[in-house]
């Protein structure tokens, strides 16, 4: 069900045909970003659906029946990249949110020893997002996937390899502490300026 603040839709409608003003949520495995994702898609605000990267994964997964290893990366990686691209350039005006950036790839390739393409360096100099929002870290896990992290107690570092990544590509992230989706969306677009959802909300 959508639940949209009068005030926030028309602030939406406001930005739809301005400038085009990307604004991306990330953190490290089992940050609540699904559930914030789903809270932002409910409150009638325009978002990527799912992460590009977990269903890409789960192909290569399946065509290597297991998960992936450092030596598979290169073509995992590349083909993640273009569908962030992708995802990029197919938006032209007003607000969006992302789940996950292109600069998050500068994390998950230092997680696994790789340093960064020069596909990954070019894509970050040339598609630059407004601002970049960090999910504290949660105790649960969204994902199956996520299973693999935590089995290798590997979790923080993601995490603290995704923010680097961000802050090496000239990002000053925005951290967002643990709560719940609601208030973390309040917080999110108390800091873009914009209505908080939660407030005068109304069903439809």
């Amino acid at each position: 069900m959508t639940t949209t603040n009068p005030a926030l839709a028309a602030a939406l409608d406001a930005a739809a045909t301005g400038d085009p003003r990307r604004y991306v949520v990330t953190g490290g495995p089992s940050s609540g970003k699904d559930d914030l994702i789903e809270a932002v898609h409910a409150a009638g605000i325009p978002c990527m659906t799912e992460e590009p990267g977990r269903e890409i994964y789960r192909k290569h997964r399946k065509r290597l029946g297991r998960h992936l290893r450092k030596e598979d990366r290169r073509e995992y990686s590349l083909e993640v990249l273009e569908a962030f691209i992708a995802e990029y350039t197919a938006h032209t005006s007003g607000i969006r949110f992302y789940n996950r950036g292109i600069p998050d790839g500068y994390g998950w390739e230092g997680f696994f020893g790789l340093r960064p393409t020069p596909q990954l360096e070019e894509a970050t100099r040339l598609y630059r997002y407004d601002a970049i929002f960090v999910l504290d870290p949660l105790d649960t896990f969204e994902d199956p996937d996520d299973i693999v992290w935590a089995k290798d107690r590997e979790i923080r570092r993601v995490h603290e390899l995704i923010v680097q990544g961000y802050y090496d590509a000239g990002y000053e992230p925005v951290f967002v502490s643990a709560d719940s989706a609601s208030a973390r969306l309040d917080f999110i677009c108390a800091n873009l300026r914009l209505p908080k959802p939660s407030r005068g909300a109304r069903s439809r």
